[in-house]
């Protein structure tokens, strides 16, 4: 039984570790870390849970793992003591899944590589969940394999126009960057939540079909239009065509949150 005197809140556990509380609350998520509950219903973190958090934060920041990796080489480490993982199972599959379409289809690694514009080793890793691959790759992958990026995702349980948060289905598009589906069934928008770590982005530029609208909901956003920057801040609104080529990235300290729509969905 964890005694709450030696419990931290999650605030101070942001101020520890240098990240924000929701950042935290994502960690919690995705399976690394178990907070207790004070009567209030507070989440109680012990210094276990912190030595687990620091680790995870250096191996994304420094070694650049994603999630499915860090779950990994922590169980190897022994810091998860058997922890379920939550959300990052249902990441863990978008690797495999590309995998399966490159064997159905009976090509090599080389082929598929080099088409997209990627080295055989990152292609290799990605199909085996050792790393992730960034906003832009997800999407050359997807359209080379026929798919929309909303396939990626695990289906929503149920059907509806409902959909509560914590029936949400995530996807991670690179280092730092977490998408929360808001919709599902046949739709002809593809709504989201970005959440984007300090110095997350895109990665390179990208294009496709298609008109974008996003709001800034929470922190700051850098963004390259055709060589045109914009600087975005809390409760900007933007909206372009698509097929310009775009990138964009957090140039803040905190955690970026915007509601990101684009129609149609989009390859």
């Amino acid at each position: 039984m964890r005694k709450v005197g030696e419990a931290l809140k999650v605030g101070a556990v942001a101020e520890r570790l240098g990240v924000s509380a929701s950042m935290v609350r994502s960690w919690e998520k995705l399976g690394l870390a178990s907070p207790a509950r004070s009567q209030s219903k507070y989440r109680l973190y012990t210094n276990d849970d912190l030595r687990v958090l620091r680790r995870a934060i250096y191996l994304r920041r420094v070694q650049g793992l994603n999630a499915p990796a860090i779950l990994n080489q922590l169980k190897q480490e022994g810091l998860l003591n058997h922890r379920a993982a939550g959300p990052a199972e249902e990441q863990s599959s978008i690797g495999p899944r590309f995998r399966k379409l490159r064997l159905q289809r009976g090509e090599s690694l080389a082929t598929v590589a080099n088409t997209v514009g990627v080295s055989i080793g990152f292609l290799s890793n990605l199909e085996r969940s050792q790393s992730g691959a960034s906003i832009s790759i997800m999407r050359k992958l997807a359209q080379y394999y026929g798919l929309n990026i909303l396939d990626l995702f695990n289906p929503i349980d149920g059907t509806g126009p409902l959909v509560r948060p914590q029936d949400r289905k995530s996807l991670e598009g690179g280092p730092g960057v977490q998408m929360e589906l808001l919709a599902s069934g046949k739709i002809t928008m593809e709504p989201h939540l970005f959440r984007l770590a300090p110095g997350a982005g895109s990665g390179e530029s990208y294009s496709h079909e298609g008109e974008e609208f996003l709001y800034l909901v929470r922190g700051r956003l850098d963004i390259e239009l055709a060589g045109e920057q914009f600087q975005l801040r809390a409760g900007d609104s933007f909206y372009f065509s698509s097929k310009t080529q775009h990138r964009w990235s957090n140039p803040g300290k905190t955690e970026t949150l915007i509601l990101w729509i684009n129609t149609p969905p989009t390859f």
